[in-house]
């Protein structure tokens, strides 16, 4: 829970020495940036990884929260008056692309002192530890992975993310998390009570490798310093669910997250999703599979199979629509986000909650999405099919974005009923206590709602452009003609920043918001 304790005037002397030890840490960096021209983005990432040691040691040296918040508070707005301002070198924030070239601008300096006070807010009391591992492996690992990639990255990786990312640097980060890890793990042992308690030397040895694994996968997926967050966090949320949450079980994680890890590496293999899909994906499948379990677990298989191997049929019939959707049948990250990103959330919510209208919300994520998917890739492959559009009912070449059929509707309903009924399979107790067919009526409505949802954001506020070259209405925001060059292409009408990505998070967030709604007001629950 969020505590902010009382000032204790002990620790006055500790805030002191801390708020010392920082500035003078940062006049060193200025002084060898300015004076001796060593190179600026080295001296960060070296601040950076000593800050994350400071920090470690932080709750050695303070009895309550009051003043290492008021601490960051401080370095917090000192950092965001710097990215505007530009005073101090060693602060301002720049990616280093391979090589040494310049990238993009960065918030990692204003996002390591957030998320220290984040999770300093929520674990100070009784979960210290957590706290401290957190921050040491995004402190630690992710300034080591900077300096490795920066200077002796050779391999990239494609299609990951806009700041290049290379082999060298993500083992780096992989080898570092991994040891910081498991000296954590030991050398906190009496301080932990759940699910890593008592666990034999092999487990948690194969528990700092995966999570390690999960660190490196935030680390090169994310970019503009926003790994900052979300190490931190991802490493912190794990830790204290298995402290907290009973239900979960540690050799289960590891099943789960090794599920998700086979079904990344397979979908990359099939050419189902990219490698940032892929990452996304197995990061995603390490929540749902390793901490829900098998009544999470089905759903989300359900919805990825069917949809994947959907997306894959009739490819010859769907060809004549590869240029009007924005993006082609092999997926990406922003696309596992918006297909299940809120059933990501809603999981993470359960976790900390327990409540089962949760659990409804998930199958109307996932039938909403279903759903879409399914209306989408049926009402395509439809010989000869008729489309209509849904806020005039005029007929629409298929394809048309707010576009609706009767083969694609139908589809719809059907694929949102596989959802419920595959949870139904592996007897999940709320659907049997809420009741066998007002589940499926509810989980079946609730996507095929959403998929309506979708067709009307569609129709109203998703950009369309017009593509010169080919003569055709699009969702590309540009075309590549015939010498290679690239096109942009000429708004016709909606919002541009309102992709399809962002219509099918809102379609998934109607479906789980339907069956949530309707679930908490009946009051069975």
């Amino acid at each position: 829970m969020l505590n902010l304790q009382a000032p204790l005037p002990k620790d006055l002397p500790s805030f002191f020495m801390t708020i010392s030890l920082v500035l003078s840490v940062i006049l060193l960096g200025e002084l060898l940036i300015r004076r001796f021209s060593v190179s600026a983005f080295v001296v960060r990432k070296i601040i950076h990884l000593g800050m994350g040691i400071v920090v470690f040691f932080v709750p050695a040296y303070f009895t309550s929260n009051f003043y290492p918040l008021l601490a960051g508070l401080l370095f917090l707005l000192l950092n965001g008056l710097n990215l505007f301002r530009g005073w101090f070198l060693s602060l301002h924030s720049e990616t280093v692309e391979p090589g040494g070239q310049q990238g993009l601008s960065s918030y990692g300096s204003m996002l390591f002192p957030f998320v220290f006070m984040l999770l300093a807010l929520f674990l100070w009391d009784d979960n210290k530890w957590i706290l401290q591992s957190a921050m040491l492996v995004m402190g630690v690992g992710d300034s080591l992975a900077a300096l490795v990639g920066s200077t002796a990255g050779r391999r990239h990786i494609e299609h990951l993310t806009e700041s290049p990312k290379t082999l060298e640097g993500s083992a780096t980060m992989f080898v570092v998390s991994f040891l910081l890890l498991l000296m954590c793990l030991f050398f906190f042992s009496g301080d932990i009570n759940g699910a890593l308690a008592s666990q034999p030397f092999w487990i948690i040895l194969l528990f700092a490798l995966f999570l390690a694994l999960v660190a490196t996968a935030v680390e090169a997926l994310l970019s503009r310093g926003l790994d900052n967050l979300f190490i931190p966090v991802a490493i912190a949320y794990v830790l204290y669910v298995l402290e907290m949450n009973h239900t979960v079980q540690l050799g289960n994680f590891i099943v789960g997250g090794l599920l998700a890890l086979f079904m990344a590496v397979f979908s990359v293999k099939v050419k189902f999703l990219n490698n940032s899909g892929a990452t996304a994906t197995f990061l995603l499948g390490t929540t749902i599979f390793g901490i829900g379990g098998i009544a999470w677990t089905v759903p989300m298989l359900t919805f990825y199979l069917l949809s994947s191997v959907l997306s894959k049929l009739g490819k010859k019939r769907k060809a004549k629509f590869d240029l009007v959707f924005e993006k082609g049948s092999q997926r990406d990250a922003g696309q596992v986000y918006a297909n299940g990103g809120i059933a990501w959330i809603l999981m993470i919510v359960f976790s900390l909650t327990g409540h089962p209208a949760v659990f409804f919300a998930y199958l109307g994520t996932l039938a909403a999405v279903q759903a879409d998917t399914w209306a989408t890739e049926i009402g395509t492959m439809w010989p000869n099919p008729k489309a209509w559009l849904i806020t005039s009912f005029r007929e629409v070449p298929v394809g048309t974005s707010g576009g609706v059929s009767v083969p694609g509707t139908s589809g719809a309903f059907i694929g949102s009923l596989f959802i419920c009924t595959s949870a139904l399979l592996v007897n999940v107790g709320w659907l049997y206590e809420f009741g066998v067919l007002p589940s499926l009526l509810l989980i079946g409505l609730s996507g095929l709602a959403a998929s309506l949802v979708d067709s009307f954001f569609g129709a109203t506020v998703q950009a369309q452009y017009f593509d010169p070259i080919r003569e055709k209405v699009t969702e590309r925001t540009h075309s590549i003609a015939a010498d290679g060059s690239l096109v942009e292409n000429r708004l016709l009408k909606g919002v541009p920043f309102v992709n399809n990505d962002l219509v099918n998070t809102l379609c998934a967030l109607s479906g789980s918001a339907l069956a949530y709604i309707v679930v908490v007001n009946l009051g069975i629950f």
